[in-house]
């Protein structure tokens, strides 16, 4: 009975642990498969320069309309978007490759949001912005996130071809017509239309951690992309769960516990993972200087 109680009595008693869990399942189970899919692009710090490019409209947002859920969302939407357009326009018309293009405009978008958000607001505003109010979410955020998620999850099921292939070989999906142009657009529009329901949750600094470390930990457990992406959503609903569990009984701030934990199952997956984990690399090597030695005992 006590440990029933140790680890569903926070969210038993208390409405706000139950809707910061139920916040931080929905943006995992689509923050993960995203994940999934940066990291078969090779653009893994794409999702956090994406993260800091809703910083500037969810300032603007800020200011416009004080902590206006609404003017937020459709501020980080509009600036998301508008920076991985022109990340990726400058992409095709130079010679610097797209992340590269993708990191300079997020310092730059970083520090607009952080100077535009302390024009008006406190340092306790802007720590909201960049870290969440998991324990906080009120019904419209969570609405927001579920939607959000859902809309994710959908969209990824009916592109979930197409956008494997764009991801492995992007040339030849261009090569039949505008299909791979139209995947890539679409897959940066569910980015950013998670980042920016997710910055609600766990904030614009830490929302990219509950979308990659799921997935990077999944490659070490998982060889097929399928999998990956069923793990990867598991792990970061896990992660959420054991995350508030420590914020509740340790005293300590949500969102950071939910990317501690994940980070904890991304070091175990790297020492223990069958698919390139250490200790399976280190039994390959045991093996092979075994048979060489056979090998050099029959010569």
């Amino acid at each position: 009975m006590w440990l029933v109680d140790l680890l569903f009595g926070p969210f038993i008693e208390y409405s706000f642990m139950r809707r910061a869990l139920a916040g931080s399942l929905a943006l995992a189970f689509a923050a993960g498969p995203l994940g999934v899919f940066l990291v078969l692009r090779r653009m893994s710090l794409m999702g956090d320069a994406m993260a800091h490019a809703i910083l500037p409209g969810v300032a603007v947002g800020f200011l416009t309309a004080g902590l206006s859920l609404t003017a937020m969302t459709i501020g980080g939407m509009i600036t998301g978007l508008v920076v991985a357009m022109l990340a990726g326009a400058v992409a095709r018309l130079t010679p610097q490759r797209e992340d590269a293009s993708f990191a300079a405009f997020y310092l730059v978008s970083l520090g607009l949001g952080v100077m535009l958000v302390s024009l008006r607001g406190s340092n306790m505003d802007l720590i909201h912005v960049l870290f969440g109010t998991v324990l906080g979410l009120d019904d419209g955020a969570l609405l927001l996130v579920t939607a959000a998620s859902s809309i994710t999850l959908l969209a990824l099921a009916l592109i979930f071809r197409p956008l494997v292939l764009e991801c492995l070989d992007p040339l030849f999906l261009r090569s039949q017509g505008a299909a791979g142009s139209f995947i890539h657009m679409l897959f940066l529009l569910l980015l950013v239309m998670t980042l920016v329901a997710g910055f609600q949750v766990l904030g614009t600094l830490m929302v990219v951690g509950i979308m990659m470390l799921p997935a990077t930990a999944a490659r070490f457990w998982a060889g097929s992309v399928g999998r990956q992406i069923v793990l990867s959503a598991a792990i970061g609903a896990v992660v959420s769960y054991i995350g508030l569990l420590f914020s509740y009984y340790g005293n300590v701030p949500a969102s950071p516990a939910i990317i501690i934990a994940a980070g904890c199952v991304y070091f175990l997956s790297v020492f223990f993972g069958p698919h390139g984990g250490l200790m399976q690399a280190a039994r390959q090597a045991r093996a092979r200087r075994q048979r060489l030695s056979r090998i050099s005992e029959n010569f």
